[in-house]
């Protein structure tokens, strides 16, 4: 179970204002990346939040609200897939990430990512490999990346149906793989992400 303790080395250090930052949707063959920052006041720790993925979608969907009620503040950033294709993944997702920390309310005078380092970063920061596992304030930006992403992803089943994106987020599943050659790219589609599927 993620804690506090990261975070707790770090307020007594004289940060307070501690941004958890996670992203959702690294992998999949369609639809964006979504980044979440969030930050809670010192000693805050919500039951139940752990690694996004270790949680059912209704359990997610449930703390996700508690999350946002509960935190200091929080931001959601996302990149749609033509971005990604232009600027590659790994660019777009420091992007989610960098539009998520623009729209908090509060400033963070201290960044707890998980994965890598954000490049040319304004605030001091920590990345921590497996970090929504070890970190509160991770976990909780997993939990609202993840539900963010989800959501999004059944708006376009809604426009896209034939895909099936209710049911598999757009990942590269059996279902996902059969549609894509069934019927061909959709909008949404990440090209770049294709081309060994489709042989171009």
């Amino acid at each position: 179970m993620p804690t506090l303790e990261i975070e707790q080395l770090l307020w007594q250090n004289g940060y307070r204002f501690i941004a958890g930052i996670d992203e959702a949707g690294r992998g999949p063959l369609a639809g964006p990346v979504v980044a979440a920052a969030v930050v809670f006041e010192p000693g805050k720790l919500i039951e139940g939040v752990r690694d996004s993925k270790q949680l059912s979608e209704k359990k997610r969907e449930a703390l996700y609200q508690v999350i946002v009620n509960e935190c200091l503040a929080y931001g959601i950033g996302i990149v749609p897939p033509e971005e990604i294709d232009r600027i590659n993944i790994r660019n777009a997702t420091f992007k989610a990430m960098r539009k998520a920390l623009g729209a908090m309310k509060q400033v963070p005078d201290f960044l707890l990512i998980d994965g890598e380092e954000l490049p040319d970063s304004l605030y001091p920061q920590e990345a921590i490999v497996g970090g929504d596992d070890k970190s509160f304030t991770i976990a909780a930006a997993s939990i609202l990346a993840k539900v963010t992403r989800d959501r999004l992803m059944r708006e376009y089943h809604l426009r896209y149906p034939q895909y099936h994106f209710d049911q598999h987020k757009g990942y590269g599943t059996q279902l996902h793989r059969e549609m894509i050659l069934k019927y061909g790219p959709s909008p949404i589609h990440r090209k770049s992400f294709l081309k060994k599927l489709l042989g171009s």
